[in-house]
């Protein structure tokens, strides 16, 4: 079952791992979206605001994304491209460590776990591999995640996910409504709107 049209505006409450709160915007950009958004949060002592812009191909896959984070640290930027084909610039600079990856995902979004799901179009049934460029908070090291996504069967009009990993030793039960967002990120983030 293909995904509804997204909604113009979404948000979620962190829970669990951190206090905090993300909003997002979405818009059709040419062929593909523009994504925008803030996420805030308060874990281990430390306060964080990350703001993002993201342009999707008509693919889904992550053609740019903007990040601005502040934290006591003070305020720091990254700006990545990729081809659409795998292959990543970071601040200009080419980033062979990413190389493969087609989604960005923020350390700090429930949102970015969109967009794997919206460009495989998995069955229920199917597994993927899905290696991400991994933006971490507060500081906006980009790093490689290897991550793995298996469609289980729906649930009450809800696509599900087994979410893993490996890094991390972190596996979950994602839930996405009809538009493709995440409605339940377990033990990280729900949909507050």
């Amino acid at each position: 079952m293909p995904f509804s049209a997204l909604p113009v505006t979404a948000a979620w409450q962190h829970r669990d791992a951190r206090a905090g709160f993300e909003v997002a915007w979405f818009r059709p950009a040419g062929r593909g979206y523009h994504l925008s958004g803030c996420t805030t949060g308060a874990e281990d002592g430390q306060t964080w605001v990350i703001s993002y812009a993201i342009e999707l191909d008509q693919t889904w896959a992550t053609r740019s994304a903007r990040i601005t984070g502040q934290s006591a640290a003070g305020i720091r930027h990254a700006r990545l491209q990729a081809d659409g084909h795998g292959h990543w610039r970071i601040d200009g600079q080419a980033a062979s460590h990413l190389d493969g990856c087609l989604d960005v995902d923020l350390e700090s979004s429930a949102m970015t776990n969109a967009l794997p799901v919206h460009r495989m179009g998995l069955r229920a049934g199917d597994r993927a591999p899905v290696p991400a460029a991994y933006v971490r908070v507060p500081d906006l090291r980009v790093e490689r995640l290897d991550q793995d996504y298996a469609r289980i069967p729906d649930e009450d009009r809800c696509q599900r996910y087994d979410y893993a990993a490996p890094a991390f030793g972190f596996t979950c039960r994602l839930r996405y409504d009809e538009s493709g967002l995440v409605l339940d990120y377990p033990g990280i983030a729900v949909r507050a709107m």
